[in-house]
């Protein structure tokens, strides 16, 4: 198995390369006129470039490739196309997105390209061959039938996933970040006790994405001097995807005396990626209630809510970062002490968040403006 060195050089690499790379890509993004102008749904008051998930695409090949020529994951790239798999599906995912940062794209055509994408890792390896549910007894074996569908229907659903939750600056690259460094510990905690075999490339495409996203986020912070775009949003959608399926969609070992998330891996993103997920389900019933298109943009995310209770762009981030931070501590914890302690930490750390969420000062003060703007005016003169 490879060491816990051989993964950190990756990770410095991808973090290296994506920062240095990023600057080039702003660059190119201004000359060529790929710019995110302000408007009504969004946050931003000027033109900020495109093209950082091109940068960020770039950075995961270049890391990818120096553990490939390093001999420290030999056991992952010999005699496997999963690897490669993911590596084509990364450069499928970026290239619908960011061609959809160029020219408007429709939702079906995204939709296919999506797909596409996800075929082509099912063919080279990445795929879901055993479902399992919480609480349940027994194991679903997917068949040749219904292995390709649920595994191309999980990369669509976590790609649109990622994308809807990029609303602010650094937002859905802190949030990744998170769930990519936590998919690492949990997947290398696996591999050590041989749950998925060494050969399982999941830690190391977890560790790269990690990379890339620390990599990125100097450039993406508030305030943005880039944005990932669709073409990054979607790649980190179905790179996640991928990790999840190699983890949880390939063993069929059970291990007792976990709680239920050890026993079905599949369901870890649930709680790793459940701000975007969660985002995803509100906005999906909130524009069916309103008959409105899922294609149709809207200022009504998780994200643009927290704005209007009185929280500031960046505490917004940091918000939803504490949370999805603190969702990777509640799969974490159980998993490396063995027991489901974590509860008492999770359910203080929760109840903390949601104070600050919910009953910060700003929002007292914000509520007692749109108060005040409600009122009717008062036109009462006074006669001398």
């Amino acid at each position: 198995m490879p060491s816990t060195a051989a993964y950190a050089v990756v990770f410095a690499v991808a973090v290296g390369a994506t920062f240095l790379i990023t600057p080039l890509l702003r660059w190119a993004a201004t000359r060529l006129g790929v710019v995110a102008m302000p408007s009504e749904r969004a946050v931003h008051t000027k033109p900020i470039p495109y093209l950082g998930g091109v940068a960020m695409l770039c950075g995961f090949l270049v890391a990818l490739g120096v553990a490939w020529q390093s001999g420290d994951f030999e056991v992952m790239f010999d005699g496997s196309s999963t690897a490669l798999g993911v590596a084509l599906g990364a450069v499928v995912f970026c290239a619908v997105g960011t061609l959809d940062d160029v020219r408007d794209v429709s939702a079906p055509a995204k939709t296919a390209g999506l797909v596409f994408g996800g075929s082509i890792m099912f063919l080279l390896g990445v795929q879901l061959l055993f479902f399992r549910f919480p609480f349940v007894d027994g194991l679903i074996v997917l068949g040749p039938d219904l292995a390709p569908l649920i595994s191309v229907l999980w990369v669509v659903g976590m790609a649109n996933a990622v994308n809807l939750i990029d609303g602010l600056d650094g937002l859905a690259t802190g949030i990744v970040a998170i769930a990519a460094g936590s998919f690492f510990l949990y997947g290398h905690k696996l591999a050590t006790l041989d749950v998925i075999g060494p050969e399982n490339p999941s830690p190391l495409m977890a560790a790269i994405v990690a990379g890339i996203c620390v990599g990125f986020l100097p450039h993406n912070f508030n305030p943005a001097r880039i944005f990932m775009g669709d073409g990054g949003a979607l790649m980190l959608g179905g790179l996640m995807a991928a990790a999840t399926m190699l983890v949880g969609g390939q063993t069929s070992t059970e291990v007792s005396g976990q709680v239920f998330f050890f026993f079905a891996p599949l369901f870890i993103p649930f709680f790793v990626m459940g701000v975007p997920i969660f985002d995803t389900i509100f906005a999906i019933f909130r524009r069916a209630r309103q008959r409105r298109s899922m294609s149709e943009a809207d200022k009504d995310h998780l994200h643009h809510r927290l704005m209007r209770l009185g929280h500031g762009h960046r505490r917004s981030v940091v918000i939803l970062w504490l949370w999805t931070g603190l969702l990777a501590v509640f799969v974490l914890y159980p998993v490396y002490t063995g027991n489901g302690d974590a509860v008492v930490p999770v359910g203080i750390g929760a109840l903390a968040l949601a104070l600050l969420t919910f009953f910060y000062p700003g929002i007292r003060r914000v509520r007692r403006e749109d108060k005040a703007q409600e009122l009717p005016p008062d036109d009462g003169a006074v006669v001398t």
